[in-house]
């Protein structure tokens, strides 16, 4: 049985860390024949790199997923690093973002948009122009869903920060949270939302949590493929 390490980010406040957990606990309840575990490259603990040490020399395998809503630097540095040092126990799926699963999630946490010309999305935002165009790439998933115009306002890092996308949309707009738990972020989308309308974060909903089994099982899938042999989990 090859272990799930989910790699979430971390955070310093308590109810979205709790979030977290909410998270990968529904990921066990659908799959609870499934070895799982929860680390962080950041802020809690267990610490990605001490975690995945321990499950490479416990564990016959591993894969590490991303909590994490699109590839970035932890994505692409932090956890790909712990797969290449273990390389034949440990491999890194994909990260949950961009997907549908997302979108309908976003949806209903926007609710009712009768009132709505246009919505922008607030995202973390990243200094990797991967994870900014994953962002792009669920604006336009998003835009088609609701069939309204959606832009995307950042939070951090590069790309067009959130107070000068809503200071340029004229009309009737509310803001799409595009995080994962509360915290620091959500807190200042709030703050820096104003009067708009801001939907909550995504939450422990268990689309997220099917979306993050089906990662570790599209990892396990592209490793067999790549061995010549059926994949098993």
């Amino acid at each position: 049985m090859t272990d799930l390490v989910a790699v979430a980010h971390g955070t310093a406040d308590p109810h979205g860390l709790q979030v977290i957990h909410d998270l990968v606990r529904e990921m066990a309840r659908q799959r609870p024949d499934l070895p799982m575990s929860l680390g962080f490259v950041d802020l809690n603990l267990p610490d990605l790199r001490s975690l995945a040490r321990r499950i490479a020399t416990d564990a016959e395998d591993a894969v590490l997923v991303p909590l994490l809503l699109s590839s970035g630097y932890h994505v692409y540095v932090d956890i790909a690093a712990e797969a290449a040092r273990y390389p034949s126990r440990v491999r890194a799926a994909a990260a949950l973002g961009p997907d549908p699963i997302l979108v309908e999630i976003l949806a209903d946490r926007l609710g009712d948009l009768s009132d709505v010309d246009q919505v922008v999305l607030a995202a973390a935002g990243s200094s990797d122009p991967r994870a900014l165009a994953d962002c792009e790439t669920t604006a336009e998933l998003l835009s088609c869903r609701i069939d309204r115009p959606v832009h995307v306002g950042y939070l951090s890092g590069a790309g067009t920060r959130l107070p000068a996308v809503l200071g340029t949309i004229p009309g009737r707009v509310a803001v799409a949270t595009y995080l994962l738990a509360p915290g620091f972020f959500a807190n200042h989308t709030r703050r820096l939302a104003g009067p708009r309308p801001v939907s909550a974060p995504l939450g422990p909903d268990p689309r997220l949590a099917t979306l993050a089994l089906q990662r570790y099982e599209s990892a396990l899938a592209t490793a067999a493929e790549q061995r010549g042999v059926p994949a098993a989990v």
